[in-house]
């Protein structure tokens, strides 16, 4: 029985690419790369010959081996590779346009597994994910740029006024600072650093995930510039938000 769709599977996940950024390499539909990878058609000989080339096998292994227990020097270094790259904390990342996805697969190891990946050495051991967000409510920080953030499993252990990236079933994934109020431990109060936007409330059990932010990722010309009389305004409509607030939460 062939191996050809488990081992195509096996090395694209070696290399941690999606199945389009295979298909790509390939010269092939996507939706090709599926149906080899679960073995509903026999992968054509020309991709094959492809697939040899790019990770250095022979037709024999990639046929009728299981390339995974093989002990071949380049699928070991490979391994080896994977293995450090594990131990520098791999950062997935989540694109705006994978959001939609990730509200429905954030707990799928298979569609996280299909994210790329990359790593901050300057990163201290934890669980870290990167999320792309767009707009300009958290202003300074531009639209585009990278969050990174470290994994929060509950939400007792937020810390107030402290920014965080909140994935959750109502609002989807956003950028805020979270304001706790511990009389009322069922909502979380999210709010923009940009003053424009007024804060808002989501139901604690709603929320499905908090990433701590750690790092802001953007490219240098996106970095936001403000004048005196636009800094001026923002403190004054901060500073109204925050009284309001506390009126609130007394």
């Amino acid at each position: 029985m062939s191996q050809a769709g488990q081992n195509l599977k096996y090395l694209r996940k070696l290399r941690g690419w999606t199945q389009e950024e295979f298909a790509i390499k390939l010269g092939i539909k996507r939706s090709l790369i599926g149906a080899y990878e679960e073995e509903r058609a026999d992968p054509r000989l020309d991709v094959l010959e492809t697939v040899c080339e790019i990770f250095k096998l022979t037709l024999d292994e990639v046929l009728l081996k299981d390339v995974s227990n093989t002990g071949g020097s380049y699928l070991a270094k490979r391994r080896q590779q994977k293995m450090m790259m594990a131990e520098r904390n791999v950062i997935h990342f989540v694109p705006v346009k994978a959001a939609a996805g990730y509200l429905a697969g954030y707990a799928d190891s298979e569609f996280i597994d299909e994210l790329n990946t990359f790593t901050l050495p300057m990163l201290s051991g934890g669980n870290y994910r990167a999320f792309e967000i767009i707009g300009d409510s958290m202003l300074p920080t531009p639209s585009g740029s990278i969050i990174v953030g470290e994994k929060v499993d509950d939400t007792e252990d937020v810390k107030n006024n402290q920014p965080y990236i909140v994935v959750s079933r109502n609002e989807g994934i956003v950028y805020k600072r979270i304001v706790k109020n511990n009389k009322v431990k069922s909502k979380l109060t999210l709010v923009s650093d940009n003053p424009q936007y007024q804060p808002y409330q989501v139901n604690a059990e709603d929320v499905v995930e908090l990433w701590h932010a750690q790092m802001v990722l953007s490219k240098v010309s996106q970095q936001q510039r403000w004048d005196m009389d636009s800094l001026a305004s923002m403190v004054n409509n901060l500073q109204n938000q925050v009284s309001s607030l506390k009126k609130k939460m007394n």
